[in-house]
Order: structure tokens, then C-alpha cells, then sequence
């Protein structure tokens, strides 16, 4: 392209401010303005709100469990969690990016020197010359049409965008460990009852056995009381087994070492932990605030907003200055100075339709970009209205399965008593247990089902997050970033 050159640095100064002011004037960045959608979702929840949505706010809903095991569980896998540290690095990534894209509507200058020894040498006499230069070259690529203002407008927004997923990693990942933690306690407590109802068995076979010796019971109830410890006894096993792959579970999220992490987990009994309700807000298209997804989501549409302009600049001309200072020397001689000064317009004349196929590319990927946010304001407001009707149906049914183990155990300690005097025969004693024992794990599921159907809630009301809260990096996630992983 022609570079005009400039005779006088006076009149070199005078055009290139006339230029630049100009320039700064007319600019306009092409493309869509972006604004944020609005959701068309339900004015209310249509499932029924636990206590009327009138409870304890998310901040510190942890802590509302009262159980110091499970707040430092969720600590430690805050911690050193791999899947956090990813989502740092993304941000800083994202960062990175930004000052990339803002450096590209700055003027860069670049120096140069150089020193060169030549020697000549003929049959009369050797000479030897020293060469001297040095350089000064500048360019500064106007941002005419704003390509690169959108590319910092879409930087911008998928830093956010980063940042939204770091607090949805950590939400997702303290629910995890919850949900794991209730399910070894819950766990736990299973086994218990196989090792009573074990114990219990064990009893009633030895009891069985001297009635069968002594010719007072047929030999087919000490096969049925044989059967029945064997039966429990592989049960109880495999239980024993699911806790053992729950504390590996745990040992993998929080990056505790085993023996130390069992240590912990031998601090509370047995129980399943019992949390406080949390906040139910009337309106859902307050929850879609609360979601960092969702919000990732929405800047990820912002940032393809943007970056269709970016492309429909490509299509119109580009400006640029340049410039360049020399000076060099040779030996002994005086330097010799050079400049140069002058715009360069490149207009885009043929490329056989690419500049237009990157608009269409870009306008295909914001339209994918607004159906993935439409899908992920339906899948949230799915997520709560499940997790409302799992905690409505568990809550109404809480008291029946109460009432049920209770009136079961009673039972079977009435047929029990009457086996022992003779009257009803093993088969009914063990069908009672049965019932009384199948009562108490169905009750026991409930109440680790309802904690679960909490956590659920609690996650997908988006765990307390916040739009426009500052974020730092956990202690450990911050060396690595800033210093490297030992």
C-alpha cells in the first residue's frame, strides 16, 4: 500500500494530531449492541415452598448442619481441589487474553542496533571498518471501526464468564462432599442396624438349634435360623463394603490422607446430619440470578455479541502510522540520520468471501450461544421446582415411615415374645423382622433422602453465590498461579 512521507517533522506533527483527532471523532465500532436477555419464566414456583419459604438465608448454610466434621471436610476440599485450581487458571487465562486484545489498539515501538567489524585486504594493505546503527520503528494501527473494542468487549465478558464457573466449581464441589458425607453417616447407620439385626439372628439360631436337638422343633427351623444369619451376614458385608467406597469417595475430594480423614470421620457419631431449611425466593427469575452457571452462560453470549462485530469490521478499511528513526555510522565518518513518517490504508477489495463467512461464523455462534443460556434457564428452573417436590413428598412422608418402623419394632418384640413361649412359629418370628427391619431402612433412607433433596435445593439455588462479590483464590490455588506447583 503508498505510504505518504512527510518533508518537514512541523508539518509531520500538525497532520498526524489533525489525523488522530479526526480519527478519534469519527470512529464508531460496528456491530450489534448487546443486551442482557430476559428469561420468560413462571412468576411463582409451582411446587409447594418448604415453610413457606420463609427461613434461613444460603450464607454459611454449611454451618447450619451443626456438624464440625462435615464444615471441615468441605474446607479441606476447598482447599487443594484440582477442579477449583483449573477454574483459576482459567481466569487468569481470560485475563491474559484481555491484555493481549488491549495491547492491540496501543502504538508499539520496537528498537534495534547493531555493530559490524568488516576488514579488506588487498596485496598493498589491510583495511578494517567498524559499522554503527541503530533504529526506532513505531506503528499504531487505527482502531477505525472497532475491532479491537469488541475483542475487549468479549474478553472482558469471558472473564467473567471465568470467574461465574470458579463459583459454580465450588459450589458444586462443597455439595458434593455433602451429599458423600451424608451418605457414608446414612451409610453407617445401615450397618449398624444389619450388625443389631446380625446379632440378633445369631440368638435366635443357637436358640433353635438346642429346641431341634432336644426334639421340641422341626429340623427345617434350624435350616430356616441358618439361612437367615447367612443371609444377613452377606448383607452386612456388602453394606461395610459401600461405607469403605464412600471414605475413598471422600479421601478423593478433599485430598485428605486416609488414615487422617478416618480420624476425622470417628469424630461424630452416628447420625445423619440434619440441616436447617434454607431461603426459597417467591420469584424465579431471582433464582436465575443466583446461578454462577447461568450467569457464565449469559457473558458467554455477551462475548459473542461482541465478537460478531469484531468480524463485520474486517470488512470495512484499516489505518495505521507508521514510523521509523535511523541513525548509523560508519568508522570514523559522521552519523547519518534518517526518518519517516506516514499513514497506510489497506482496503479490502477480494478474498473470496471470507471476511463475510467469519460474520456468518460468528453470528452462528452467538445464536448457539443464546439456545445454550435458553436451555440453561430451563434446566434451573427444573432443577428447583424437582428438588422442591423431593423435599415436599419426603417431608409428608416423614411421619408415617416414623410411625411405621416404631409400630414394626414393636411387633416383632410381641412375636418374639411369643416364639419364646412357644406359641407362633419361627417363620412368623422371621417374617416380623423382616418387616421391622425393612421399616428402619426404608426410615433411614427417607432421612438421608430429605438431607440430599436440601443439598440439591441448596445447589441449585445457585449455594449462595452472588453476582459482582469480589473473588480470590484459595491459598493454595494462589501459589500455584503465582508461583509454580512444587
Amino acid at each position: 500500500m503508498p505510504i505518504l512521507r512527510l518533508r518537514s517533522h512541523s508539518h509531520a506533527t500538525r497532520f498526524a494530531g489533525g489525523l488522530i483527532l479526526g480519527l478519534a471523532l469519527a470512529g464508531c465500532a460496528v456491530g450489534p449492541v448487546y443486551r442482557e436477555p430476559g428469561p420468560a419464566v413462571a412468576a411463582t414456583w409451582h411446587a409447594t415452598l418448604p415453610h413457606g419459604g420463609r427461613v434461613a438465608a444460603m450464607e454459611d448454610w454449611w454451618r447450619q448442619f451443626d456438624d464440625p466434621v462435615l464444615s471441615g471436610l468441605i474446607e479441606q476440599a476447598e482447599a487443594d481441589s484440582p477442579s477449583l485450581t483449573q477454574a483459576w487458571a482459567s481466569i487468569e487465562k481470560a485475563r491474559a487474553t484481555l491484555t493481549s486484545n488491549e495491547a492491540a489498539g496501543l502504538p508499539s515501538l520496537t528498537g534495534s542496533g547493531a555493530v559490524t567489524r568488516s576488514r579488506e585486504q588487498s596485496s598493498a594493505q589491510t583495511t578494517s571498518t567498524t559499522t554503527r546503527s541503530g533504529g526506532l520503528d513505531a506503528s499504531w494501527e487505527i482502531d477505525l471501526f472497532g475491532k479491537v473494542r469488541r475483542n475487549v468487549e468479549a474478553a472482558r465478558a469471558r472473564i467473567d464468564a471465568r470467574i461465574d464457573d470458579w463459583h459454580n466449581a465450588r459450589v458444586t464441589l462443597a455439595a458434593e462432599v455433602a451429599d458423600t458425607y451424608v451418605q457414608y453417616r446414612a451409610c453407617g447407620l445401615l450397618a449398624d442396624a444389619y450388625a443389631r439385626e446380625l446379632a440378633s439372628l445369631t440368638q435366635t439360631e443357637k436358640s433353635t438349634a438346642a429346641a431341634v436337638a432336644a426334639g421340641f422343633n422341626a429340623p427345617s427351623d434350624a435350616m430356616l435360623a441358618r439361612a437367615s444369619v447367612a443371609s444377613t451376614r452377606s448383607t452386612l458385608v456388602s453394606q461395610q463394603a459401600q461405607c469403605e467406597l464412600l471414605v475413598k469417595s471422600l479421601v478423593a475430594l478433599t485430598g485428605a490422607e486416609e488414615s487422617a480423614l478416618r480420624g476425622q470421620l470417628a469424630q461424630g457419631g452416628p447420625h445423619v446430619p440434619q440441616p436447617r431449611a434454607l431461603e426459597v425466593r417467591a420469584v424465579p427469575a431471582e433464582v436465575l440470578r443466583q446461578r454462577p452457571d447461568l450467569a457464565s452462560l449469559e457473558r458467554e453470549l455477551a462475548a459473542a455479541s461482541a465478537e460478531i462485530g469484531a468480524a463485520q469490521a474486517d470488512l470495512y478499511p484499516s489505518l495505521s502510522l507508521s514510523g521509523s528513526v535511523g541513525l548509523s555510522a560508519t568508522g570514523g565518518s559522521s552519523s547519518i540520520t534518517t526518518w519517516s513518517f506516514g499513514p497506510s490504508l489497506s482496503i479490502p477489495l477480494f478474498d473470496g468471501g471470507q471476511r463475510r463467512a467469519a460474520v456468518r461464523s460468528a453470528e452462528a455462534s452467538y445464536v448457539s450461544a443464546h439456545a445454550s443460556w435458553r436451555a440453561g434457564v430451563r434446566s434451573v428452573v427444573k432443577e428447583v421446582e424437582q428438588a422442591l417436590v423431593n423435599l415436599d413428598s419426603t417431608a409428608r412422608r416423614a411421619d408415617d415411615a416414623a410411625l411405621a418402623a416404631q409400630e414394626y419394632r414393636r411387633y416383632f418384640n410381641s412375636v418374639e415374645a411369643n416364639w419364646r413361649a412357644g406359641n407362633v412359629s419361627l417363620l412368623t418370628l422371621e417374617e416380623a423382622r423382616r418387616s421391622a427391619l425393612s421399616a428402619e431402612i426404608t426410615l433411614l433412607a427417607l432421612q438421608q433422602s430429605r438431607v440430599q433433596y436440601w443439598i440439591a435445593l441448596y445447589k441449585a439455588l445457585g449455594g449462595g453465590w452472588q453476582p459482582g462479590i469480589a473473588t480470590a483464590p484459595p491459598s493454595a490455588t494462589h501459589d500455584t498461579v503465582q508461583g509454580g506447583s512444587s
